[in-house]
């Protein structure tokens, strides 16, 4: 085992000391050491998605991320995407409005993917949606619902952003 290091992230906004090891995945840095436990083990292989979380706005799959290669640089977790008032992130609640979950388990990976995919101006169609969104498997099937979230939220996050 290689030897322990200092490493400090900032996560949702949040300054965190770590002394780890540097083969520690960003997953494992998260839910162990950070005791932030919405973002998902699924396959631990990057092939599932509920991994998902930005590194400076951009998404990453943080079972294939190690801890040190996001040091200085911003890590956001579903846990962060809720405004400083609690108010939810306008994904998050058409997750809710359109029952785009089942058993939920892959839902903070779909949240984290679908704001992305909304920021990069990938939401224009469901065709669009669904590609975009393609590296993130639901198990329980909820994709019409997780696409109709997607489209709802892009429209929302249009209207605020033109007032």
């Amino acid at each position: 085992m290689s030897e322990p290091r200092q490493l400090a992230l900032d996560i949702n906004s949040r300054r965190h000391q770590f002394n780890l090891d540097a083969r520690v995945t960003l997953l494992d840095a998260l839910r162990e050491h950070a005791n932030l436990p919405g973002t998902k083990k699924g396959c631990d292989h990057g092939q599932c998605g509920a991994c998902t979380v930005h590194v400076d706005g951009e998404r990453v799959l943080s079972c294939l991320t190690l801890t040190a290669q996001v040091e200085g640089r911003q890590v956001t977790t579903i846990e962060g995407l809720k405004a400083a008032d609690g108010v939810m992130h306008a994904v998050q609640t058409a997750f809710i409005e359109h029952d785009a979950f089942q058993c939920g388990y892959c839902t903070p990976g779909q949240i984290m993917s679908a704001v992305a995919c909304i920021r990069e101006g990938h939401a224009g169609t469901d065709e669009d949606i669904r590609e975009y969104m393609s590296g993130n498997i639901c198990r329980c099937g909820a994709y019409p619902h997780i696409v109709a979230a997607v489209r709802d939220a892009a429209s929302r996050l249009k209207k605020e952003a033109a007032l």
